[in-house]
């Protein structure tokens, strides 16, 4: 009940200041471009504080209620998890060979879901419980990773072996631990064959799990997804590194360790500087933050590769590939001619109508696409509708920055919603359960407050 008020909070933080979220930064250059002068570091406070308060204060009363209830049973519904996907292989010399799945079962006295049957380039989908099993299938079994080294005794089966070399991740010893694969990494489209988990990096993965799906596939084939569970095999000293070259999140046990406290001190101060020179007009905010990561390198905080990984770059690839975009929506009268679509409803509505339709139409777009390039395509559209209708531009800039930062009807619209799904046990439709009424009630907050802090004539 808490990741997702966890994640909209996050999202409704960012709204506050200009470099709280990356639509305001994008609305805050465009508005340079306009006027010769970007918004301010607390432009956007009067209203994304007010927006911000209001929505944690619905998430605290109203909005965890909303979302169904799931009674945790296990470890892996602790994290709302209905079952891991695991890959269990017939060994030879197997005592139970020639048996059937379901006279296996009567004879270990325990129900367990196979959900498909490998034997080298044969598959068997959803196999009858009479299939008899032989020396070299592969079982892809769902099942609680609590149950799982009972299953393993009861009925002789293997997890999959690893490959030569990486005998030692298959010993009882070595733990076992979770990890939900964020939205940046790299494993993202990828398998574990892909990636050479056990070779190259240590990892045996022993189960995978998606909320909402049935996993059908080997494990090697699976291609992960962002929110994935993954159950691993990993030596105890260095998996953390691992995992984060990764990226991926370990999930229970942290043992986070806190860095020296002059190493705290000199990197708040780094931080502190950049803020304090673009609040004081000394350097703009892609020139401040700039300079402070490359101080928090050059300093040794941060090392040159934990920075290169740092960098979102499909969010840098998207930036660069939507803000040729936006630049022709205004060249070729794109821009102008959305804006005169609406501006056209001007002579039966109020111009605040405008400025509500703008903010919907943002916060439309934020749920199925980047924010960033939200921002880039619609900022342009909002100052045509401004010029159109003959008032300033800062109140429909400003809604453009507030409905960029409203992804809360899917997970796919911002990173932080895509992230807790999978420990969170959430479905697609829990978002909007959540998100619809929140979007409501910004709307018919955000509306007024910009009409009163950024008038239409200034």
């Amino acid at each position: 009940l808490l990741l997702m008020p966890l994640a909209f909070g996050s999202l409704l933080g960012g709204m506050t200041t200009l470099i709280g979220t990356p639509p305001n930064i994008i609305v805050g250059a465009y508005r340079e471009r306009l006027t010769q002068e970007s918004f301010h570091m607390f432009d956007f406070a009067p209203v994304g504080l007010a927006v911000a308060l209001a929505g944690v204060v619905f998430l605290s009363l109203l909005g965890w209620r909303l979302l169904p209830r799931r009674e945790p049973a296990s470890r892996a519904e602790l994290f709302r998890i209905d079952h891991y996907t695991t890959e269990l292989v017939v060994p030879e010399d197997w005592p139970h060979a020639g048996k059937s799945l379901e006279a296996l079962r009567q004879e270990i006295g325990t129900d367990f879901p196979v959900v498909s049957i490998h034997h080298g380039d044969r598959r068997t989908l959803a196999p009858s419980g009479y299939r008899p099993l032989s020396v070299g299938d592969h079982l892809v079994v769902g099942i609680d990773p609590q149950d799982l080294p009972d299953l393993l005794e009861a009925t002789g089966l293997a997890l999959e072996p690893v490959k030569p070399g990486a005998d030692e991740l298959q010993s009882p010893e070595v733990p076992l631990l979770e990890a939900v694969v964020l939205p940046d990494s790299h494993m993202v489209g990828r398998t574990a064959a892909n990636l050479k988990l056990r070779s190259r990096h240590g990892l045996n993965l022993v189960a995978v799990a998606r909320q909402g799906t049935r996993l059908g596939q080997r494990l090697n084939e699976v291609r992960f997804r962002s929110g994935d569970v993954l159950l691993l095999q990993a030596p105890e000293e260095d998996y953390r590194d691992t995992l984060a070259g990764l990226g991926c999140l370990p999930l229970a046990e942290r043992d986070l360790r806190l860095a020296g406290r002059w190493r705290m001190v000199l990197a708040l101060g780094i931080f502190v500087a950049a803020v304090g020179s673009l609040v004081a007009g000394w350097l703009p905010a892609a020139s401040a933050f700039v300079a402070a990561a490359v101080a928090m390198v050059v300093t040794g905080l941060v090392t040159i590769e934990d920075a290169y990984r740092a960098v979102e770059w499909p969010v840098i690839v998207l930036l660069a590939a939507m803000i040729p975009v936006g630049g022709a929506l205004e060249t070729t009268g794109g821009a102008a001619a959305i804006a005169q679509g609406l501006v056209q409803l001007a002579d039966q509505v109020p111009p605040f109508v405008l400025l509500a339709a703008v903010l919907l139409l943002a916060m439309g777009l934020s749920d199925v696409m980047n924010n960033a390039a939200t921002a880039v395509i619609m900022a342009p559209i909002a100052a045509e509708v401004a010029g159109a209708l003959g008032v300033s531009a800062d109140p429909f800039l400003m809604a453009v920055a507030v409905g960029a930062s409203c992804a809360f009807l899917t997970p796919i619209g911002h990173q932080s919603n895509t992230l807790v799904m999978g420990p969170g046990g959430y479905r697609f439709g829990d978002y909007w359960r959540v998100g619809l009424p929140l979007e409501i009630l910004i709307l018919l907050l955000a509306v007024p407050l910009l009409l009163w802090i950024w008038p239409l004539q200034p």
